[in-house]
């Protein structure tokens, strides 16, 4: 049985005060059962996080990593840093790494092999633009994308993958996939594993929803027998918004 997720991608947001704050405030609220819930706070603030939460069910989870153990990369980060500081899960792929900083499927692909080689948990991020949308091509951008970053894994890899799909057309703009979209996505990209794997392999990977959930629209979406929760931006930032969200299943 797949598990139920509510991710909180806080992007470039929340400095050291603000973080205790929010932490403090999600900390606070009963959690439902059944729902995993992480948190991706920037890299200043990650072992902060994991020491307020210590103890607590909220996962936190980076937003990036680099492929390579260690060297001359500056600025970047490897899976054992980020394992040293208590993070086990990482963010991969987001729409913001691939616009703004040009990350490749075939790029992708290195990074996730390097985080599932280091035992880490992924969260692969995918979605096609809007003019892909219109011009009926979202699925096979999609199946690319996909295919080339995650299917020359062997399938026990697949325990440690969380998928999130991303209308690109739907991040921050306030436009969001309607529930049927987002199904049909879903069904979709599982039928894609179940194809090139298994159907139990496809049965038990999480799909995300990662495109403007907010407390109003969350439980529609999250109908979806497909939809197994959403990867969140602005609405993380604020602790009632996020636990609402948590709670819409």
């Amino acid at each position: 049985m797949r598990n139920n997720i509510v991710a909180g991608n806080w992007k470039m947001n929340n400095d050291s005060s603000e973080t205790e704050v929010l932490l403090t405030q999600l900390k606070s609220f009963k959690k439902p059962e059944g729902v995993r819930i992480m948190v991706a706070p920037a890299f200043t603030q990650l072992a902060q996080s994991t020491a307020l939460l210590k103890g607590d069910a909220i996962v936190v989870a980076a937003q990036n990593m680099n492929a390579a153990a260690s060297g001359a990369y500056t600025g970047e980060v490897s899976a054992s840093m980020l394992k040293g500081v208590g993070v086990h899960t990482v963010i991969l792929g987001h729409s913001e790494r691939r616009s703004l900083f040009h990350e490749t499927d075939a790029g992708l692909a290195g990074k996730v092999k390097s985080a599932l080689d280091a035992g880490m948990e992924v969260i692969f991020c995918f979605g096609e633009e809007l003019k892909e949308r219109k011009s009926n091509t979202h699925f096979d951008v999609v199946a690319q994308q996909i295919r080339v970053a995650l299917f020359d894994l062997p399938v026990s890899a697949w325990k440690q993958i969380i998928l999130a799909y991303e209308p690109v057309w739907a991040i921050g703009t306030g436009e969001t996939a309607s529930p049927a979209q987002a199904q049909e996505m879903h069904a979709y990209i599982r039928s894609l594993i179940a194809s090139n794997y298994d159907q139990v392999t496809a049965d038990s990977v999480s799909i995300l929803y990662g495109g403007s959930v907010k407390p109003n629209n969350a439980q529609e979406i999250f109908a979806g027998e497909d939809v197994d929760g959403g990867l969140i931006g602005g609405a993380s930032l604020k602790a009632e918004d996020f636990m609402a969200i948590v709670n819409a299943f």
